[in-house]
């Protein structure tokens, strides 16, 4: 590798990366190199308004051709946000409505935003977004490029999802200025062992757990906790490969098939918590900037008289203050990724112990992590015991209807908070609870994909979201699955399907629609229930029995809503056949009881007193 070769590699294209792969090098050797024979790209200026008019917004790509560089020169204090590059479900949109938000903060406040990112879908790559966009990829290398050639004061790695927080070490090596929490706060929790110690330290529970480098030792993990079990790889995006698993055999099918397992890259192993209620948290805290008081560790019930809470001691002015945003329970059961599942704000069954108890955790682990911006943690509430699941110190997918709900831009306090403001400043130091219900429900692309199962699982699929909002909960979810373009039925037939696990809990459910006076419709073993329990039932022949069954029944409109809940891991034929007709036919279909539950509700508020529409500012 000498001059001339490197020159014509980086003009065609090649990255650092890829030249030290190909060449024996470290990465840092070839930039050493590179720095030390002046190769640096220059940026040309695509005119937004093909020279017509002066262009004010103009954007920015890099090249290694020869050239004069055309980017503007700016004496302002500037500040780089790294955006979530290129669009695919897990990197959701709700990550750009940090981006765009921390911009608007920090022009405000009179700094130059930078925006980078590779997404032309997206609001924060809009010219006047920011006041310099760099079209560039989510790399080490162009991102460091880009901050040097700016003579950045700092940069955002917190508001752009997976993808820019897995750089943010490696920039801060390289002498970029992280703003907000510190890329070591992330790393502890990101890295299983350091995550786990800080809950010992802290003396808040986690679901047991385990690592495994490979098959066997998933095996012997998966065994000592028990089946079912949640695995995943670590540095996970979107959920992508997580799985629940309930056998030896599915187990191994995954090590050999889902993940590349490795001492650099081990699978975690968690014990899966059945029937447990899954609750999300936003916070936002600026008790990094704060010397502090090191926090106590948690106890439940070890209730500390002066401060009325779990042993935490409330924090003085002094060190800095830790709001909670929002907590969303879930209405699925937990295992179910954030970004698919339907939430509740405020939490709906969760006793007031335990909402104290998910305070009081969600401060402790604020205050040891020197959080500076926003944090998200999610927890798994069994009877009274709140689990933590994850702890990520970045905004998060329910950031944005967090802040709707609540009336407060949690994205731009957070970006102010990063570059030098208290949230005492900026007057966001209390807890908003509202005192109306925000129902959260996911949209999905299951009529685009024939033949593609429904069924929710940790990894994530939904490509968009919507709100209903109002003061009964059961017009909040009705108007949530009208959003979703799923209305609930007020009258008809309902088909329900569940299987032996949910069949002791079928007739309570079923009762609440007869009582709605919906019309039954079920197969041989859950109608045998419904009519032990004294529920008037039409039976109706399985797939493989004969014909008319439920799929004629959904063909020919004569079935309004469908409740089916899944067998096991690997879903019979003929249930995936019955969930993508009601799918391809608009049938409203509920997969969980908890759902059912819900849509209920839903439907008996629609028929007591209908609906009202109201603007979010007259609910604020």
């Amino acid at each position: 590798m000498n001059a001339e070769h490197l020159a014509k590699a980086k003009s065609l294209g090649f990255s650092d990366r890829q030249i030290a792969h190909l060449t024996g090098q470290t990465e840092d050797e070839v930039r050493a190199l590179r720095r030390q024979l002046g190769l640096v790209p220059s940026y040309r200026l695509v005119d937004t308004c093909a020279a017509e008019f002066a262009a004010y917004t103009p954007y920015y790509y890099s090249t290694y051709d020869r050239g004069d560089d055309e980017v503007k020169g700016n004496p302002a204090k500037k500040v780089m946000i790294l955006g979530g590059g290129p669009n695919r479900i897990g990197q959701g949109i709700e990550f750009d409505y940090c981006c765009v938000h921390a911009a608007f903060a920090l022009k405000e406040d009179g700094f130059e935003t930078i925006m980078v990112n590779s997404n032309p879908e997206t609001v924060s790559t809009d010219y006047d977004t920011s006041d310099k966009l760099f079209f560039e990829p989510l790399t080490l290398e162009d991102v460091l490029h880009i901050y040097e050639r700016e003579k950045c004061w700092g940069a955002i790695a917190q508001f752009g999802g997976q993808t820019p927080l897995n750089l943010a070490l490696g920039l801060q090596k390289n002498g970029v200025n992280i703003i907000g929490t510190s890329p070591q706060s992330i790393e502890i929790a990101e890295d299983r062992k350091l995550f786990a110690a800080m809950l010992h330290k802290l003396n808040i529970p986690q679901p047991p757990n385990g690592l495994a480098t490979n098959e066997a030792e998933a095996l012997v993990a998966a065994k000592a906790l028990g089946y079912p079990v949640l695995v995943r790889p670590s540095f996970v995006l979107g959920g992508r490969a997580m799985q629940i698993v309930y056998s030896d055999a599915e187990l191994q099918h995954y090590m050999r098939v889902a993940v590349e397992a490795s001492p650099e890259r081990p699978v975690l192993v968690d014990k899966f918590l059945e029937d447990a209620t899954e609750v999300d948290v936003d916070c936002i805290a600026d008790v990094g900037r704060f010397d502090g008081r090191a926090c106590h560790s948690v106890r439940a019930g070890d209730t500390n008289a002066k401060s009325g809470t779990h042993g935490v001691t409330r924090p003085t002015d002094d060190e800095g203050h830790i709001v909670i945003g929002g907590m969303l329970e879930h209405i699925e059961f937990a295992g179910v990724h954030s970004g698919d599942a339907a939430m509740v704000l405020p939490p709906h069954t969760l006793s007031p112990a335990v909402i104290q108890t998910i305070r009081d955790y969600t401060h402790a682990m604020a205050r040891e992590l020197n959080v500076v911006g926003l944090m998200n943690v999610q927890y798994a509430v069994k009877g009274e015991t709140v689990y933590v699941l994850e702890v990520n110190p970045r905004a998060s997918r329910t950031v944005p209807f967090v802040s709707k709900a609540i009336g407060f831009p949690l994205a731009k306090l957070a970006a102010k908070v990063m570059a030098g403001k208290t949230l005492k400043e900026l007057g966001f130091t209390k807890e908003v609870w509202p005192h109306y219900w925000t129902v959260k429900e996911s949209v999905f692309p299951f009529n685009r994909f024939h033949g593609q199962d429904i069924l929710l699982s940790p990894e994530m699929r939904s490509t968009g979201e919507v709100m209903g909002l109002d003061a009964d909960l059961g017009i909040a979810y009705a108007k949530s699955q009208m959003a979703a373009n799923s209305p609930l039925p007020t009258s008809g037939k309902v088909f329900i399907s569940v299987s032996d696990a949910h069949k002791s809990e079928v007739a309570a459910v079923a009762r609440q629609f007869a009582d709605l006076g919906f019309e039954l419709i079920a197969t041989g073993g859950t109608a045998a229930i419904l009519e032990k329990a004294g529920l008037k039932t039409q039976r109706v022949f399985k797939l493989s029995e004969g014909r008319p069954n439920a799929v004629d029944l959904l063909k020919n409109k004569e079935i309004q809503l469908v409740i089916n809940t899944p067998t096991g891991q690997t879903p019979r034929a003929d249930e995936v056949r019955i969930r993508t007709t009601a799918v391809y036919t608009g049938t409203p279909i509920m997969t969980t009881l908890s759902g059912a539950k819900a849509a209920a509700l839903g439907i008996s508020a629609l028929k007591k007193s209908g609906y009202g529409v109201k603007t979010v500012q007259e609910y604020h």
